[in-house]
């Protein structure tokens, strides 16, 4: 269900993130991306999708840094014109799974996620939201990031680069709350679940992801 604007300004601000000027992304947004669509359908589904969005090289060669936000953007409306809803939702979870997992995997290191999983989860919460945080320029781009910490824990993403220009019925930004969702069930909670409560590709003043245990 959307939140309305007068919802968006009245969340209370613990953090937030102003929008980068350089406007890129990790390029894990890609990478992932085309892995799931290997993974769930075949490498002729990833052609096509990675044509649509003309980024078919990616699939050769992957990029290995920071990536235009305006890639990702192009990927996402393809992934969505190309696929029907629900394979591009499995798609996106599937991706944002696979973020996550390199992410604990090769971007937080082990004796910081040792030091969260022994925190109650309230306090992992604010932990791990602080360090994501810190980090938000590298998948929010141009976009603006606001975190709440506590149960449930609630993000907020204005100016989405993955549903910019997108119209829907429902919420698409299945890649974030996959990858949140990893990342709070192996760090703060294994019950985690995280959903998006609020698009704008389908009304939203922001895109609203809350996440609870």
């Amino acid at each position: 269900m959307n939140g309305t604007c007068g919802e968006h300004l009245q969340l209370p601000r613990v953090s937030v993130h102003a929008p980068h000027a350089a406007g890129r992304i990790g390029p894990n947004a890609i990478i992932q991306t085309a892995e799931a669509l290997r993974l769930l359908q075949s490498e002729g589904a990833a052609r096509r999708v990675f044509a649509a969005a003309q980024l078919a090289p990616y699939l050769a060669t992957p990029p290995a840094d920071m990536v235009d936000e305006a890639e990702v953007t192009r990927l996402q409306r393809a992934v969505h014109a190309v696929l029907d809803v629900d394979t591009a939702r499995a798609v996106n979870v599937t991706a944002g799974q696979l973020t996550g997992g390199y992410l604990l995997t090769h971007r937080i290191p082990n004796s910081a996620q040792r030091m969260i999983r022994l925190l109650p989860a309230r306090l992992a919460s604010r932990a791990l939201s602080r360090a994501i945080s810190f980090h938000a320029w590298t998948f929010a781009g141009t976009g603006s990031f606001v975190a709440r910490p506590g149960r449930p824990t609630v993000y907020e993403i204005g100016h989405c680069p993955l549903c910019r220009g997108q119209a829907a019925a429902l919420p698409v930004c299945d890649f974030y709350a996959a990858t949140f969702e990893t990342l709070f069930a192996r760090l703060v909670h294994p019950n985690a679940r995280a959903r998006e409560i609020s698009c704008e590709a389908s009304g939203g003043c922001a895109c609203r992801f809350e996440i609870d245990w």
